[in-house]
């Protein structure tokens, strides 16, 4: 049982695309994740509770959040599941996300995501960032778990420099 709950809030646009992270992370967690469609006029009610009380944290990198790997007394976290575009206008477009306490994971490695054009080298996808908090959190049986599913779901390296190599060859 894990001891803490994730919210994915996720773009429409994001819960049918196969290049899609969290799914693995609501399979794998169970109740212990929960995926709230964003909808700007509309915010979720007991995200925005739990924000009001400070019992939640955003997880989002940039200016204005707290640098950390400790995440001792968490036990809520909101994670904005989409692309990096659609996860910026998400984090604009809603006043309440902007009252969060925010924190920015320190990830041990650079992310291995590449199911998308155009991936910041310095973020992490859905499914890593929830890797990273189940080490923190101590859940390392559950971390790995769902890093071997993460890796399965990954196109393999040689598969991505072959496409690019016959590119390549039919330019010439």
């Amino acid at each position: 049982m894990l001891s803490f709950k994730i919210y994915l809030l996720t773009h429409f646009k994001e819960i049918p695309k196969k290049s899609n992270t969290g799914r693995l992370v609501l399979d794998l967690l169970g109740e212990a994740a929960e995926q709230i469609c964003w909808n700007r006029m509309n915010p979720p009610n007991n995200i925005v509770e739990e924000i009001e009380k400070g019992g939640v944290v955003l997880v989002y990198p940039g200016a204005g959040g707290e640098e950390t790997d400790d995440l001792t007394g968490i036990s809520q976290f909101i994670i904005i599941d989409g692309t990096w575009h659609e996860a910026r206008r998400i984090h604009q477009r809603s006043p309440y996300l902007l009252k969060a306490r925010r924190i920015n994971l320190k990830p041990s490695e650079e992310s291995r995501y590449n199911l998308r054009k155009n991936q910041k080298k310095s973020g992490l996808c859905t499914a890593e960032c929830v890797i990273q908090i189940l080490r923190a959190k101590g859940h390392y049986d559950t971390a790995e778990l769902l890093e071997e599913r993460f890796l399965a779901y990954m196109r393999p390296e040689s598969a991505i420099s072959g496409r690019l190599e016959s590119r390549c060859l039919s330019v010439k």
